[in-house]
């Protein structure tokens, strides 16, 4: 009977979130992309970059235009970096 009344109050325990290890309070969800900076205003603030990538494309730069490739499969898209800069 000991046991049954241990097993009862270990699960009633368990049910609280105070007490569960599952119970991590963690941080809302970000929306990424809101946070990723837009390949416009990325090109403003390096008018001088000819070469560029997210982890997901290689772009670069022609008459003023970005000209990107076709997106890795399952990539994981990071912020813009400059791979290249033009001697202006």
């Amino acid at each position: 009977m000991t046991k049954l009344v241990l097993t009862l109050l270990l699960t009633l325990a368990c049910a609280s979130p105070a007490f569960c290890d599952d119970a991590t309070t963690q941080p809302p969800p970000t929306d990424k992309a809101a946070d990723m900076q837009s390949m416009k205003d990325f090109l403003e603030a390096n008018p001088d970059c000819s070469e560029f990538n997210d982890s997901c494309s290689i772009c670069r730069v022609a008459d003023g235009q970005p000209l990107c490739s076709t997106p890795q499969i399952a990539c994981v898209k990071k912020p813009y970096q400059c791979t290249a800069r033009s001697g202006k």
